[in-house]
C-alpha cells in the first residue's frame, strides 16, 4: 500500500467508521491510555468534535490510520498564546472548557496520530499530519500546534528532554528525533518542552500489570516505552509517570 492509495476524510464525513478507527491496533503503550485526562475526554472528541478527527483507509476500506485534534483559544484571557506546560492534558481540558463555555476557538492541537503496525514506516504520519494542517486551514485557522511525543526518546529515557528535543542532525540541522523532523519539515517548528504533558499515577499492583515489572524498589523505574522513568513509592503504594513532550508549532 502507498500513500496513494489511501482515502483520508473526517469522521463526520464518514461517521460509519467510528468502530473500526476504535478497534484499529496502534502501538501507544498500555500505561499511556491510563492517563485520567484521556479517559475523560478521547471519546468525546469522536462524539462532539469528528469534523476534527481524520481517518485513513487503504484499498480493501480498512483503517490504517487516524488522526484526532481539538480546537480551543489558546489567546484567550488568562493564556496570553502561552503553550502550556501541562502540554497534552492541559489543551484537552481547555478545549473542553472552552466548548462548554462558548468560546471562539484560534488555534487547532494536535492530540494523536497513529499508524497500524504493519503500516508503520511508509510516511505515513507524515501523511497524516499533512491532512490534519489542510483541515485547520479549511476551517479558517491560522496555526495548529503539537504536544509532540518524540518517538526515539524512550530509548533514552535519562535524557534531560530539555536537551534531547533541540538535538539536530549534523548532515542537514533537522532534528535528531524521527517525529520532531516530520514535523520541522511539513514546517513547525520547535519551540519549548511541556515538562508535565501527561500525568498517569496508579497502585504498585496496576503498573505490575501494565509493565510486567516489580516495582518494588524506591525511585525511578525504566519502563518500555517511556519517555522518563516512572517514579514509584513502594512504602506508600503508588507509581507516578510524568511525561514531558515537546510544542511544535506549525503556522497555516
Amino acid at each position: 500500500m502507498t500513500t496513494s492509495e489511501l482515502t483520508i476524510t473526517t469522521l463526520a464525513e464518514r461517521p460509519g467508521l467510528l468502530d473500526a478507527m476504535w478497534s484499529m491496533p496502534d502501538t501507544w503503550p498500555v500505561y499511556v491510555q491510563h492517563d485520567a485526562v484521556a479517559s475523560s475526554f478521547m471519546g468525546r472528541i469522536a462524539a462532539e468534535l469528528p469534523e476534527y478527527v481524520l481517518v485513513a483507509t487503504g484499498p480493501d476500506g480498512s483503517v490504517v490510520a487516524k488522526a484526532f485534534s481539538v480546537p480551543f483559544a489558546l489567546h484567550a484571557a488568562g493564556r496570553g498564546g502561552v503553550l502550556p506546560d501541562r502540554g497534552w492534558d492541559r489543551v484537552l481540558q481547555w478545549a473542553f472548557a472552552d466548548r462548554r463555555h462558548g468560546v471562539v476557538p484560534d488555534t487547532v492541537s494536535a492530540i494523536e496520530i497513529s499508524i497500524v503496525p504493519e503500516a508503520q514506516g511508509r510516511g505515513l504520519s507524515g501523511v497524516m499530519l499533512g491532512a490534519m494542517r489542510e483541515n485547520a486551514r479549511g476551517r479558517g485557522f491560522r496555526e495548529v500546534v503539537a504536544p509532540v511525543r518524540p518517538s526515539a526518546k524512550h530509548r533514552e529515557p535519562a535524557a534531560p528532554m530539555s536537551e534531547y528535543a533541540y538535538r539536530v542532525r549534523e548532515s542537514d540541522g533537522l532534528p535528531h528525533d524521527p517525529w520532531l523532523r516530520v514535523h520541522v519539515r511539513a514546517g513547525g517548528t520547535v519551540v519549548k518542552v511541556a515538562p508535565a504533558s501527561m500525568t498517569v499515577s496508579g497502585s504498585l499492583a496496576e503498573w505490575r500489570e501494565w509493565t510486567g515489572l516489580p516495582f518494588d524498589a524506591q525511585g525511578s523505574v525504566e519502563v518500555p516505552g517511556a519517555l522518563v522513568p516512572v517514579h514509584c513509592e513502594p512504602e506508600r503504594g503508588y507509581a507516578v509517570y510524568v511525561e514531558p513532550n515537546v510544542w511544535v508549532r506549525h503556522a497555516l
